[in-house]
C-alpha cells in the first residue's frame, strides 16, 4: 500500500471514530494556512481565487484558499464527522444555514499584530472576532437561542496564525525591529493572542486548538531569498518559530490553568512539517526545496497563475503548493497528525 492510499485510508477510520465527539462545528480564525475565501471580497492584492489555485479542489475550483485544495480546517472537520469543507463567512455564496456547523473568518495574510493585516489590508484579529460576534446574532436567529448556545458552547475553534507578523512584518518593514528585540516582539504577539482567547472565552468559547509556528525559514520563498546560506533553510527564522512555539506552549498551560471550563490544546506541526521537509521521499514526496507553482521559489497570489508554464503537473510530488503555502498533500498529512492530538483532548 502507499503511503498515499494510507493516509486516505487512516483519515476515514478518522472520519468513523471521531465522529462521536460532542463537535458540532468548526470554527477558524487566522491567516492563509486556514483561509477559505474571505479575501476574495477585499481591497486586497493578496487573493488566489483564480487558477491554478484550487485545480484539485471539488471541481476544480479556485476558491480562494491558497492551496491546490483543501486546506487544515476542511479536512479536520471531515475527521469529526461534520463537512468536508469550512465555508467563508464572507462568502455570498454561503448563509448561516452553512455556517452553523462550520464558518471561517481567517484572512490570508493577518497576524496578532494588527501593524501586520494593514500591510496587505487585509482583516485583523479584532476584526475576525467582531465577525464572529455578529455571527452569533444570526446563529441565535436561526436555530434559537438555546441551541446556539449549545453550538457554540461545543464547537472545536481553530486559530493558526504567526508566520507573516514575523515574514511579512518584523523582518519586512522596520519599525517592530525599532522597537522590539524579536524576544519582545513574540511576548507583544502572545499578550495579542492571550486577550482574544479570553476575549473568545468570553463569548462563550470552550474547546480550542492553537497551531504555532512551522519551520517558516524552510519555506521556498526564504530558502530563495537566503543566499548567505546557499539556499537552504534560514536557520535563524527556524529557531525564531521554535522559541515562540515554547512560549505559546506556556500561555496555553496558563489559559487552561486561568479559565474555567476551557481546554485550549497546542497543536504544534513543527515537527511534522520538519520531518516532511527533511525526509521527503518517507512520505511520496519528491521535491521539498521549491513549490509546485510556478517556478516554486518565490511566486504566490497572482505570480502563481495559469499563464505560467512552469508549474508542475503532479502536486502530490511537492510539499509546497506556491513558496509560502503547502499542497493539499501536505494538508492532509499534517491535519491527520493534528486530529489526534484533538481527539485525545475532546473525546
Amino acid at each position: 500500500m502507499s503511503l498515499t492510499c494510507l493516509i486516505l485510508f487512516l483519515t476515514q477510520i478518522l472520519v468513523v471514530k471521531y465522529s462521536e465527539a460532542n463537535i458540532p462545528a468548526v470554527i477558524v480564525f487566522g491567516d492563509s494556512s486556514v483561509d477559505s475565501g474571505n479575501n476574495n471580497v477585499l481591497s486586497t492584492v493578496l487573493k488566489s481565487n483564480f487558477k491554478p489555485y484550487g485545480r484539485d479542489f471539488e471541481g476544480g475550483r479556485a476558491t480562494g484558499r491558497f492551496c491546490n485544495g483543501r486546506v487544515p480546517p476542511d479536512f479536520i472537520s471531515e475527521a469529526f464527522g461534520i463537512k468536508s469543507t469550512i465555508p467563508a463567512y464572507l462568502d455570498p455564496a454561503y448563509s448561516i444555514k452553512d455556517f452553523a456547523t462550520g464558518v471561517c473568518f481567517a484572512s490570508a495574510g493577518t497576524g496578532y499584530d494588527n501593524a501586520t493585516a494593514d500591510v496587505l489590508k487585509v482583516i485583523p484579529m479584532w476584526k475576525e472576532l467582531e465577525m464572529y460576534k455578529e455571527y452569533q446574532g444570526k446563529l441565535k436567529g436561526h436555530v434559537g437561542e438555546e441551541k446556539a448556545k449549545e453550538i457554540i458552547r461545543e464547537s472545536l475553534y481553530l486559530m493558526s496564525l504567526g508566520t507573516n507578523d514575523f515574514l511579512e512584518n518584523y523582518y519586512l518593514i522596520p519599525n517592530r525591529r525599532l522597537h522590539y528585540s524579536v524576544s519582545q516582539y513574540q511576548d507583544f504577539l502572545l499578550g495579542i493572542a492571550d486577550n482574544f482567547v479570553r476575549g473568545l472565552y468570553a463569548l462563550g468559547g470552550r474547546k480550542l486548538s492553537i497551531t504555532g509556528l512551522i519551520p517558516v525559514g524552510c519555506l521556498p520563498l526564504e530558502r530563495t531569498a537566503n543566499f548567505e546560506g546557499n539556499h537552504a533553510c534560514n536557520k535563524e527564522y527556524n529557531d525564531v518559530a521554535l522559541s515562540f512555539n515554547a512560549k505559546l506552549d506556556n500561555l496555553i498551560s496558563k489559559l487552561n490553568r486561568e479559565l474555567p471550563e476551557i481546554k485550549v490544546v497546542a497543536a504544534n506541526a513543527y515537527s511534522i512539517v520538519n520531518d516532511i521537509i527533511t525526509r521527503p521521499s518517507a512520505f511520496g514526496y519528491e521535491v521539498a526545496d521549491r513549490a509546485c507553482c510556478s517556478t516554486g521559489m518565490f511566486e504566490m497570489s497572482y505570480m502563481c497563475n495559469e499563464k505560467n508554464p512552469f508549474t508542475c503537473k503532479d502536486a502530490e510530488k511537492y510539499v509546497f503548493w506556491d513558496a509560502f503555502h503547502p499542497t493539499e498533500k501536505t494538508n492532509r498529512i499534517v491535519s491527520t497528525y493534528l486530529v489526534t492530538k484533538l481527539k485525545a483532548a475532546f473525546n
